[in-house]
C-alpha cells in the first residue's frame, strides 16, 4: 500500500551529513563507519532506494536552516542571509535529484495526480519510479524578509513551519515559551494570501493557539505525537488535538524514540531497553483515532532522518521501508483496510487536494 510521509529532512542529510541518498543503506552506513561528528553516524535508515522498497512514493521534504547567536546550545547560522544560502543549497540538491529522475517535485493538483497515477501503475516496478516531494520549510528563520516567501513560493515551497527548536525570528519553538513574534504574525498573513499550508509543528503552546486563531488557511501538524502518552511540550495535548480535528487537519505521527517513550534519556536510553517498537507508534495513532472517533485525522510524518537513526527509533525498524510493517499491526488491532489506507495515504491526499483546490 502506498505510504505518504509528511516529514523527511532529505536535503539536510544529503548536504550536512554528506549522504548520497541514491546509494543503498548499507553503503551509506559503511561510509560512516568510525565517524562520530553526528549522533547517528552509521545508523541511518533513509535512502531513496529504501523509500521505493517501502512504497513510500510521496514525501513532504524540508529545507531547514536556523539562525542563532548561541552555538553552544543550538547549531545554526549567524545571519538570515547565511541561512537563506544554506536553504538554497538544499533546494539545489532537490532540483538535481529531479533532473536525474530520482525525485519529482509536486507543486499543484496536476503534478500530484500524474505522480499518483505513476505510482499506481503496477506494470512499472517501484524501483524505477521517482519519489515525489512537496517542499516545506521547517523553521522560517532563513526567510530574510517576507519578499523571500514569494521567491520561495515561486520555486515550489508549499508549506512553512514558523518555528523549530529554541528561539526563532518568526516564532519561538520547542523548549521555549511565548507567542509568535510580530514578524511571525506578518508571515502568517502573507502565507494566507499565497494559500500555503501552515505547519504548526514545534510551536509553543501559546504560539499554537495564536496560530489557530490568526491563520485562516489550511493547517497541518507534520510530525507530532500525543502529550497524554509522553508528557512533553513538543507533543500535542488532547485539547490541541481536538482543536486540530475540529479544524479538519491531519497530524503526522513521528518515530523519534523519545517522543514514543516516557522518561527517555538522550544518549543513554536504547529502544530495546525502553521497549520502543512500532506498536509504540500505533499507540499514539490509536489515541488520536479514539479522540476523533474515526481514522480521518492521523497519518505518517516519520522524521526518520531528523538527526537520529536506529539508535533512536523503534527497534523493529531497520530502514524506513519497515513502515509497511504497520499494516499488520493495525490489522491485529482490528483496523479495517479502509482505516489503514486513511493513515497510510488517503488522509494526506484528501488534505492536500482540499488545500490546493484554489491554487
Amino acid at each position: 500500500m502506498l505510504i505518504i510521509d509528511a516529514h523527511l529532512d532529505l536535503a539536510m542529510n544529503a548536504m550536512e551529513w554528506n549522504r548520497d541518498l541514491r546509494a543503498g543503506i548499507d553503503t551509506i552506513r559503511n561510509r560512516e563507519s568510525g565517524m562520530h561528528d553526528k549522533p547517528d553516524r552509521g545508523n541511518g535508515v533513509v535512502s531513496l532506494p529504501e523509500l521505493r522498497k517501502g512504497g513510500i512514493g510521496l514525501v513532504v521534504a524540508t529545507q531547514i536552516a536556523r539562525v542563532t547567536e548561541n552555538h553552544h546550545v543550538l547549531p545554526g547560522w549567524y545571519s538570515p542571509e547565511q541561512a537563506w544560502a544554506q536553504a538554497q543549497g538544499q533546494l539545489a540538491w532537490y532540483q538535481a535529484m529531479a533532473d536525474a529522475g530520482e525525485m519529482q517535485q509536486i507543486t499543484d493538483l496536476s503534478t500530484l495526480e500524474r505522480h499518483l497515477a505513476l505510482w499506481e501503475d503496477e506494470s512499472i516496478t517501484n524501483a524505477t519510479k521517482p519519489i515525489g516531494f512537496i517542499l516545506s520549510l521547517e523553521g522560517a528563520d532563513s526567510l530574510v524578509d517576507l519578499s523571500y516567501l514569494e521567491r520561495a513560493y515561486a520555486y515550489g515551497l508549499r508549506a512553512v513551519g514558523p518555528a523549530h527548536y529554541g528561539p526563532g525570528r518568526y516564532a519561538p519553538g520547542t523548549g521555549m515559551e511565548g507567542p509568535l513574534t510580530p514578524l511571525g504574525v506578518e508571515l502568517l498573513n502573507e502565507m494566507d494570501s499565497l494559500h500555503m499550508v501552515l505547519d504548526i509543528t514545534h510551536l509553543t503552546d501559546e504560539g499554537f493557539w495564536q496560530a489557530l486563531s490568526v491563520y485562516k488557511g489550511p493547517i497541518w501538524a507534520s510530525h507530532h505525537n500525543c502529550r497524554a502518552l509522553v508528557d512533553h511540550q513538543r507533543q500535542l495535548s488532547d485539547d490541541q488535538l481536538s482543536a486540530l480535528i475540529e479544524r479538519g487537519t491531519v497530524i503526522g505521527s513521528a518515530l523519534d524514540a523519545w517522543m514514543l517513550s516516557p522518561h527517555w534519556i538522550r544518549g543513554e536510553s536504547t529502544p530495546l531497553q525502553r521497549g520502543v517498537n512500532l506498536e509504540s507508534l500505533v499507540n499514539h495513532i490509536d489515541h488520536i483515532c479514539q479522540l476523533a472517533g474515526n481514522s480521518n485525522h492521523v497519518a505518517i510524518g516519520s522524521d526518520l532522518d531528523g538527526m537520529f537513526g536506529t539508535e533512536q527509533c523503534p527497534y523493529d525498524l531497520q530502514t524506513i521501508a519497515d513502515l509497511q510493517k504497520l499494516d499488520g499491526i493495525f490489522r491485529k488491532r482490528g483496523y479495517a483496510v479502509s482505516d489503514i489506507a486513511n493513515i497510510f495515504h488517503n488522509n494526506w491526499l484528501r488534505f492536500i487536494r482540499q488545500a490546493w483546490q484554489n491554487n
